[in-house]
């Protein structure tokens, strides 16, 4: 069967027909092509597609048309349960999830509410107890809204986890089965993501019931359409290069202005920023320390190109959607090679074309070959020219500026024992060879050379009233009495 030219071929309701074609959507995606017949027909899915392919309609459409029935223009809360509950793993991916929902949903009498962690709870309290069919949530802020009873899913038919590779990491797994224990089990459980290992499989079994798998693409492919580049520097070198490709990749040799730069460390995303506004960049960070307020003022001005560089950690790497975003940098290297495939899916959705690149030290070598083989491809090292290369100093030089030369030696305690090969302790082998003179000797006073001379004992005072035979040491409680008021006679 071939795939269907447009979407009126998968039988929708009208209503979200004429809503998707407002937003502008004429031939479904590959993904979309597969997944939404399986999605109506009511199966278990487990989708794999690169970022940028549109899982949101794969999944979305197919879920809002099997709750149609259920949509009415009632006022009546309990004429709203939550029906569809979607999954996602970062505030920003839930909010675009849902802006999209809300778009499909917008001529129908279906209704969509978003929760999330970092913003008040109370617009979202509101919400939820009017009544809504579908809800898109983080888990945590899920978890916090049913212990205080602000929501029901006893009622939930369809439930979605949206970038399912990181919502089944470790980390989420708990509060991902205590959500889904307050689900019915006879439901309907999809999950769509860019990246799928073997380990999130066997996850993904205690979750799906024979699920089917689609996949329009390799597992853990990048796009055909995105231009990647490598280049090795030394560390010292990676901000002056990012400086040189910002100023000379843009059309016709010039500046770039709309530039997603990856970074691994809130603290290094934060320090990067403020060095490209020194160097007189427009550039801003987004990272996890910052409020939600914060992040999404600061994506809203990339996406209107008030910023010109915006520098993110992963919590932006996941589903976010910027429209025709020419460029994406890693300035560090990912630690996960799966996160690799999700940061350059940032660029080149939709069919653009689009441009990566990547900056690599001698240190991420291993990290680069782990990408060359999940993404089964082979990068072309190349050096970037117009970069100073006087400057950078070996390895070593720093270490030993900083403590960690020849000093280290100090810290193996385990050696303390045997000094054949560290020589005399006292005699500082190594710092005898210096070139600069010792400093001159001081005159050492005789008082901390003579030997001890007890003091000799003070003469009595003629006529005072202290008993010969009375010594000094008898003499003391006396006069501490005296002081203290007085001593008894």
């Amino acid at each position: 069967m071939s795939d269907p030219k447009d979407f009126t071929h998968f039988g929708l309701d009208p209503q979200l027909l004429a809503a998707i074609t407002e937003m502008g959507y004429t031939t479904p995606t590959p993904i979309q092509a597969k997944a939404i017949p399986v999605v109506l027909r009511g199966g278990d899915v487990m989708g794999a597609a690169q970022t940028g392919t549109g899982k949101t309609a794969g999944f979305g459409l197919p879920m809002l048309q099997r709750l149609m029935p259920h949509a009415n223009p009632s006022m009546s809360p309990a004429r709203h349960p939550v029906r569809g509950l979607i999954l996602a793993p970062t505030r920003e991916l839930a909010d675009q999830v849902a802006d999209n929902l809300k778009k499909y949903a917008s001529k129908s009498q279906l209704r969509v509410a978003v929760v999330y962690g970092g913003v008040d709870m109370k617009p979202q309290t509101e919400a939820l107890r009017r009544g809504c069919e579908v809800v898109i949530a983080t888990p945590g802020r899920l978890l916090d809204h049913i212990e205080q009873k602000n929501t029901n899913l006893s009622q939930v038919q369809i439930v979605v986890l949206d970038e399912a590779d990181r919502m089944l990491d470790m980390g989420f797994l708990p509060d991902i089965s205590r959500i889904l224990n307050f689900l019915p089990k006879e439901r309907q459980s999809l999950m769509f993501s860019a990246t799928f290992s073997e380990e999130i499989k066997k996850l993904a079994a205690n979750f799906l019931r024979d699920p089917q798998l689609i996949e329009v693409a390799r597992r853990n492919a990048t796009a055909d359409n995105v231009k990647q580049e490598v280049y090795k520097l030394h560390e010292s070198e990676k901000t002056d290069a990012l400086l040189e490709i910002l100023r000379t990749r843009g059309p016709d040799g010039g500046r770039l202005t709309q530039v997603l730069v990856f970074v691994n460390a809130k603290i290094e995303c934060r320090r990067l920023a403020r060095q490209l506004q020194k160097a007189g960049v427009n550039a801003d960070a987004i990272h996890g320390d910052k409020t939600q307020d914060e992040r999404m003022k600061a994506l809203e001005g990339f996406k209107s190109g008030a910023i010109e560089v915006l520098v993110a950690t992963d919590v932006a790497a996941r589903g976010l959607d910027i429209v025709e975003l020419p460029v994406v940098i890693n300035y560090d290297v990912p630690f996960q090679s799966e996160d690799y495939v999700h940061r350059i899916g940032r660029t080149g959705r939709a069919g653009a074309s689009g441009l990566t690149i990547m900056l690599m030290t001698g240190s991420d070598e291993r990290s680069v070959a782990a990408i060359e083989r999940l993404t089964k491809q082979s990068f072309e090292m190349q050096t970037l020219s117009g970069i100073d290369r006087a400057q950078p100093r070996p390895e070593r030089d720093r270490g030993e500026r900083h403590g960690r030369g020849e000093r280290s030696g100090r810290g193996s305690r385990g050696e303390r024992g045997d000094r054949g090969d560290r020589g005399d302790r006292g005699d500082r082998g190594v710092r005898t060879e210096s070139t600069r003179p010792a400093p001159a000797r001081q005159p050492v006073d005789d008082l901390f050379t003579k030997p001890y001379e007890p003091a000799a004992r003070e003469p009595t005072t003629p006529g005072a009233d202290v008993p010969p035979s009375e010594t000094s040491a008898e003499r003391r409680p006396g006069r501490v009495s005296a002081l203290l008021g007085g001593r008894k006679k």
